[in-house]
């Protein structure tokens, strides 16, 4: 597995697509075995880099992870196969905000690291499916350093991005349902709980 994984770093880094910083999913695989998570829902898989560590972490782990971009999703299945963990990981191909998910699953953690933009659209989402004292852990929050420092940004779709990600963290400091922490790890983590167990 671990020969698959560092291909899969190559890979991201060759083809350009955006995987986890190795700080972040530390944090996130220790949060996994401190807080006892089994069932874990992934909003954007890319190539699986995050899912296959998630599902590592503890054995008896079982992601659901979502992916709308073909080649990413058919690499993703090849890795998931290739680390022998497709008995752990089932991959969706579809725009995560059109899947419709059984009502009777609940989740012990939901990872957002897809479409920066609509991060707000996903946890109004996926909230539903969070178990009481489960938690809903966004990534990229820094955003390479460009959140907090919007107006600086000359790139008219870059400003417009950083934005979105700012009114999502302000979403997140104001939600009255969720307490927020953030996290000054990798790109920036949040780990959101809900404010009164359910």
């Amino acid at each position: 597995m671990k020969q698959t994984i560092l291909e899969m770093e190559e890979y991201a880094s060759e083809k350009n697509v955006p995987i986890i910083e190795k700080k972040s999913i530390a944090f996130i695989m220790k949060y996994i075995k401190e807080h006892n998570v089994k069932n874990i829902l992934e909003i954007g898989s890319a190539i699986g880099y995050s899912a296959i560590l998630m599902a590592g972490a503890s054995e008896d782990v079982f992601v659901t992870t979502i992916e709308r971009d073909e080649e990413r999703y058919m690499e993703c299945l090849k890795n998931v196969k290739k680390c022998g963990m497709d008995k752990k990981i089932n991959v969706v191909f579809q725009d995560a905000l059109d899947v419709n998910l059984s009502e009777d699953v609940k989740y012990d953690l939901i990872f957002i690291d897809a479409a920066k933009g609509q991060y707000t659209k996903f946890f109004e989402k996926y909230k539903y499916f969070l178990k009481s004292d489960g938690a809903i852990i966004s990534d990229n929050l820094k955003f390479h350093g460009y959140v907090g420092d919007s107006d600086n940004i000359e790139s008219k779709n870059l400003k417009g991005l950083v934005k979105k990600i700012e009114s999502y963290i302000d979403y997140l400091k104001e939600n009255p349902e969720f307490e927020t922490k953030f996290y000054d790890i990798g790109d920036g983590l949040s780990v959101s709980t809900w404010k009164n167990e359910k």
